[in-house]
């Protein structure tokens, strides 16, 4: 899983850099040359795909800490290992959860922030407390990709130690086997 995982962060964070830099290319996107508004495209459907793969990839990861936290709940139970793989495995997708949270807000903000910059959307705004809706997209979407590079390695590394975790759980399920006798 670290290594799927880790393709997938790396190439979600490099699409978020590259709506990043269309966004960045765009001097003013009230101008109706064709250019700009094929730049303007281009960021946007760029920004659309980066926020969705971006949310898939954080819910990968719940999606993974949910099925090997029951796995490792039956397994502790079938054969007999009491409860302290369960609650370590617990700990880490409760720890990991609000990051994961904080992540898809942020990504859910910066968009929304981009439709509010956009001067063709009717969301439109002159600003928030006199900073431009521009600067106020800039800022959130930078602060967006940071805080999310961040996550992803705080991600990487809860996955990291819960396969330690489940590793664990089959060197003792291993060791119970052949002392029984039975096929490992």
């Amino acid at each position: 899983m670290k290594r799927i995982f880790a393709t997938l962060a790396v190439f979600s964070n490099v699409l978020m850099l590259a709506a990043f830099a269309l966004g960045w290319m765009i001097d003013d996107p009230a101008v109706r040359d064709a250019a700009v508004q094929r730049l303007v495209a281009w960021h946007f459907l760029t920004a659309v795909a980066a926020l969705m793969f971006a949310a898939l990839v954080h819910a990968i990861v719940l999606t993974y800490f949910m099925g090997t936290g029951r796995w490792l709940e039956e397994t502790s139970r079938a054969y007999s290992l009491g409860t302290r793989f369960t609650a370590e495995g617990r700990s880490l997708k409760y720890h990991t959860l609000p990051w994961m949270a904080a992540a898809l807000l942020l990504l859910i903000l910066t968009g929304g922030f981009g439709a509010v910059a956009d001067p063709a959307s009717p969301a439109g705004a002159e600003g928030f407390a006199g900073i431009p809706a521009a600067t106020v997209h800039f800022l959130t979407a930078s602060v967006t990709i940071a805080l999310n590079a961040v996550i992803n390695l705080l991600e990487y590394s809860a996955i990291d130690r819960n396969s330690r975790i489940v590793q664990s759980v089959l060197d003792e399920v291993h060791r119970i086997r052949r002392e029984k006798g039975l096929p490992v």
